[in-house]
C-alpha cells in the first residue's frame, strides 16, 4: 500500500471512530453528564435528600464561605468553592450564585459526580454509587484539617 493510501485509510478510520463515539454519546443523552442539583436527585432519593437537608453540614457549605470570605482574596475564595460548592471548576459545575444557584452548596453530585445521565436513565451504573475514603479525601484531607482545625466527618453526610 502506498504512503498516500495509508494516510487516507487512517484518516477514514479516525473519522469513523469519531462519528461512532459521537453517536454513542448522543444515544446516552449527550457526550458528558452534567450537574442537575440536589432537587433532581431528591425526586427519587427522597429519604437521602431529606437527610441531606436536615443533617448534612454540606447543605449549608456555601454559607460558610460567605461568612469567611472577608479578608480573603478572590483567588482564595475560588479555592474554597472547590469543596464548598458542587462541580466548581468543572464543566457545567457551579459558576456563581446568579448563574448556578442550584449548585451553590456541596450536594449529592459533589461526591457522586454529575447526575444528568443517571436522572434520565435511572441506571445505577450512570452515577458513582459506592464511595470510598479516597473520594472523601479530595476535600477532607490532612492539609485542610490542619489549616482549619476541624474534625472531618467522613461518611457523616446525607446518608
Amino acid at each position: 500500500m502506498s504512503r498516500g493510501r495509508t494516510v487516507m485509510a487512517l484518516f477514514f478510520l479516525c473519522a469513523v471512530l469519531m462519528t461512532a463515539g459521537r453517536l454513542a454519546g448522543e444515544a446516552r443523552g449527550g457526550t458528558e453528564p452534567t450537574y442537575v442539583g440536589p432537587e433532581a436527585c431528591g425526586k427519587c432519593h427522597t429519604e437521602q435528600y431529606a437527610n441531606y437537608r436536615a443533617y448534612a453540614k454540606k447543605s449549608l457549605s456555601f454559607e460558610g464561605v460567605s461568612k469567611m470570605k472577608k479578608g480573603l482574596s478572590d483567588e482564595e475564595v475560588r479555592e474554597c468553592f472547590k469543596c464548598h460548592t458542587t462541580g466548581y471548576g468543572k464543566s457545567g459545575g457551579f459558576r456563581s450564585v446568579e448563574e448556578t444557584p442550584h449548585l451553590k452548596e456541596a450536594s449529592c453530585e459533589a461526591c457522586h459526580g454529575p447526575g444528568s445521565v443517571h436522572v434520565e436513565t435511572q441506571d445505577p451504573k450512570d452515577i458513582k454509587g459506592t464511595l470510598t475514603t479516597k473520594d472523601c479525601e479530595v476535600c477532607h484531607n490532612a492539609e485542610r484539617v490542619a489549616a482549619f482545625s476541624y474534625k472531618p466527618l467522613i461518611f457523616g453526610g446525607a446518608h
